[in-house]
Formats: structure tokens, C-alpha cells, sequence
């Protein structure tokens, strides 16, 4: 062949492949630019939040902004006996400046989440310290002489504590546990310990709701996923009206279904089932109905999505083989439907650890979640440190609870089986 032509060929096959690399890297570009909208979505109303959260259980700032002269001066301190005279001068130096800018209740409201009482402690040692006209030989003696607290390692180790710029303060309390003035972590009194209890019972009162929706849900998709199609269309509509429907509404019209004075204890009444209305709302059962009234679309929609597909003739190809028809659903149809009733029970039971609107309105005081108290800190008490703690505590438990089902139950696996 003529050397010309070799060359001619070699040029168009180099030319052939930039043109190729050209292209693939437009057609990335434009991947890219269809998918930054929703992960710039993502970033901003998901990942951000989080990371928000997880940092402000973290945060500590309140110390070091009051109190920076404390804050720096007791890092020195080894905690075996009382600060020296320069902490003691340094917290009289911050709380006199403090009192005068008006921020002291900052730091004490800080102090008192690890000690009740210390707020008022420093409060009266602000309002004291600034009344003073000359400078004391021993500010230490001073002090102590304002209050004998400050005389007790108890105090200074949780000042100690609270000037870090970081802490481990708020996840702690989130599980019962503090550190002690040697800096080991313990268990709080038993009298004091609150979150975990309502941690176990948010996953027992979620586990109730999941199973009363399974029980109630999969009769009626299986009945949407063999009926007419014109049928279950209209069906499905029921099923989907209770979305069109806002959750304050529906859940304060089950206060007065359920009432002494509502609909069902009338029943009751007039049947002569009861001698006296029972107390069927503001307790656990009130819960447990208006949550699973709620959340049982959620399960409904994932077991139609896989019934849906399932063949009739397996039924009929059992029942023609000589097995019962009890039977036969149970051997063929429910195991053919296991990863709808998997991912509707996951998709409920997440949805059910993290209600707060309606135990809050139908449960007693023993039947409210952890979603309850996180709210409290964040709008009563203004404690986002521990509403982020306990919000970790929320997640983290979500996340160990979605490992486990993915490891164990997860839908692949289902599939494969």
C-alpha cells in the first residue's frame, strides 16, 4: 500500500478518536448538568441539615464566648485540688464583664444542664463580684467566701468541661450517661435516667404500629391486586384519599371519634356493651389507631406494587396439584410477596419512630417519643445542643435499624431466594 495512504488512514483513525473522547465527555457534561439540580437539592435541604445537627450536638460554644479568661486559664488545671489564684481571678475578671454586657445567664444556663443549681451559682457570684469596690488580696478566698460550691472539685470540673470548644456532653445525656469529676463516663441515677426508656419505647410503640398495619394492609392489597382493574382503581382512590388529607386534621378528628363523647363510645353505649364510656384516646391505644390509620397507605402501596406481578396461575397450578387453598396462599402466594412485605414494613416503621404530631395530641405523658423531646429542648427550652443529641440518638438508631434489615431481610435478598 502507498505510504501516503497509511498515513491518510493513521490520520483519520487519531482524528476518529478525539472526536469519540469529544463526545463522551459532552454526553458526561450534560449528565452532570441534569443531575446538579437535584443534588444541590439534596445538599441543601438533606446533607447540610445533618451535618448541622451532628455538629451541634458537638458545639460548645457558650463558655468560651462568656467566659474566654476562665475558659483559657483552667485547661491548665490537672483537677486533683482547687484552680490556683489565676482561675479564680479570671472568673471574677469574666463574670464582672459578663453581668455588664448582659450575657451571664448564657454561661450559667450552660453550666446548670451538668449541674442543677449552678445557674443560680452564677448568677449571685456575678452579681456579687460586680459590687465589688477593690481588688481582694485572694480571689480565691473571696470566692469561696461568696459560696462555698466554688470550694467543691464537683463545680470546677464542670466548668472545666464546658470551656472545651468541643463536647461529648450532649450525646451522653442522650444515653444516660455523664462524666464524673474524674472525666469517666457513668450511668446517670436512675431517677435521672429518661432517654433511653423512651428510646426502646419508641421502637416498641413503632413495632406495634408496623404489625397493625401489616395485618390490616395486606388483606386489602391483595384484594386491590386480584380484583377488576376498573374495580380496584376506585379502591385505590380510598386508599390514596387519606394523602389529600392534612395530618393535623386527621389526626384531631380521631380525638373526637374516640372521645368519651364521640361516635364509638355512643355505640358502645347504646348496644349495652359498657355501663360507662371507656377512655379510648389520650393513652396508648388512641396512639396506636390514629398512627396506624395514618401510616397504612404506606404499607398498602409497596404489597399492591408486588402482588400486582404475581401470576394467579401458581395459585391455580397448587390448588390442581392437590393442596388446599389455605394452604397453597400460605406456601406459594405469601412467599412470592415477601419483598413488598418487607420494604412496607421498613418504609412504616421509619416513618412511625420519627411521629411527633400524633402522640403528642392523642398519647398521655408515657406515650410520647423521643421526637417529643427533641422538640421540647428545641422550642421550650431553646437546648439545640441536647435536641441534637437526642436527634443523633433518633438517627443513629434509623440507621442501625436499616444495616440490620439490609443485612439480614434485605429486598435482594428476598428476590434471590
Amino acid at each position: 500500500m502507498n505510504p501516503s495512504y497509511q498515513k491518510l488512514d493513521a490520520a483519520e483513525g487519531l482524528s476518529l478518536k478525539v472526536r469519540l473522547r469529544r463526545a463522551e465527555r459532552k454526553r458526561k457534561i450534560k449528565a452532570a448538568g441534569l443531575v446538579a439540580p437535584l443534588f444541590f437539592f439534596l445538599l441543601t435541604t438533606f446533607i447540610i441539615p445533618i451535618l448541622m445537627l451532628l455538629y451541634r450536638a458537638i458545639d460548645n460554644p457558650e463558655i468560651m464566648a462568656v467566659m474566654p479568661r476562665t475558659a483559657q486559664a483552667i485547661q491548665k488545671w490537672d483537677g486533683a485540688a482547687l484552680p490556683d489564684e489565676p482561675v479564680f481571678a479570671a472568673l471574677a475578671d469574666d463574670l464582672r464583664q459578663a453581668r455588664k454586657d448582659r450575657t451571664v445567664g448564657m454561661a450559667g444556663k450552660r453550666l446548670n444542664y451538668d449541674i442543677t443549681g449552678f445557674r443560680t451559682l452564677v448568677l449571685n457570684t456575678a452579681r456579687k463580684v460586680s459590687r465589688m469596690k477593690t481588688e481582694p488580696a485572694s480571689y480565691r478566698e473571696k470566692i469561696i467566701g461568696m459560696d462555698k460550691r466554688w470550694g467543691e472539685l464537683l463545680y470546677w470540673s464542670a466548668v472545666k468541661r464546658a470551656a472545651a470548644p468541643f463536647t461529648d456532653f450532649y450525646i451522653l445525656s442522650a444515653l444516660d450517661l455523664k462524666r464524673d469529676s474524674g472525666g469517666h463516663i457513668v450511668r446517670v441515677p436512675a431517677e435521672r435516667a429518661l432517654y433511653l426508656k423512651v428510646l426502646f419505647r419508641t421502637l416498641w410503640m413503632s413495632l406495634i404500629v408496623t404489625l397493625c398495619c401489616l395485618i390490616l394492609g395486606y388483606p386489602v392489597a391483595w384484594l386491590l391486586a386480584t380484583l377488576p382493574v376498573r374495580i380496584s382503581n376506585l379502591l385505590m382512590i380510598l386508599v390514596l384519599l387519606p394523602f389529600w388529607t392534612s395530618l393535623l386534621v386527621r389526626t384531631a378528628s380521631w380525638i373526637i371519634v374516640l372521645q368519651k363523647e364521640g361516635i364509638i363510645n355512643e355505640i358502645l353505649t347504646r348496644l349495652n356493651l359498657t355501663s360507662a364510656p371507656l377512655q379510648l384516646v389520650f393513652n396508648r391505644f388512641g396512639v396506636y389507631v390514629a398512627m396506624t390509620h395514618i401510616l397504612l397507605p404506606f404499607m398498602i402501596l409497596p404489597l399492591y406494587s408486588v402482588m400486582k406481578n404475581i401470576s394467579p396461575s401458581y395459585m391455580r397450578a397448587a390448588v390442581s396439584l392437590g393442596a388446599n387453598p389455605v394452604v397453597a396462599f400460605w406456601k406459594v402466594y405469601v412467599p412470592q410477596s415477601l419483598p413488598g412485605i418487607s420494604a412496607g414494613c421498613l418504609l412504616v416503621y421509619i416513618l412511625a419512630i420519627g411521629y411527633y404530631i400524633t402522640p403528642a395530641l392523642i398519647g398521655g405523658p408515657k406515650d410520647q417519643m423521643l421526637s417529643y423531646f427533641i422538640a421540647f429542648f428545641t422550642n421550650n427550652t431553646i437546648n439545640w445542643g441536647m435536641a441534637s443529641g437526642l436527634a443523633v440518638l433518633l438517627l443513629g438508631a434509623t440507621i442501625l435499624l436499616y444495616t440490620v434489615f439490609n443485612r439480614f431481610i434485605g429486598i435482594d435478598r428476598l428476590r434471590m431466594g
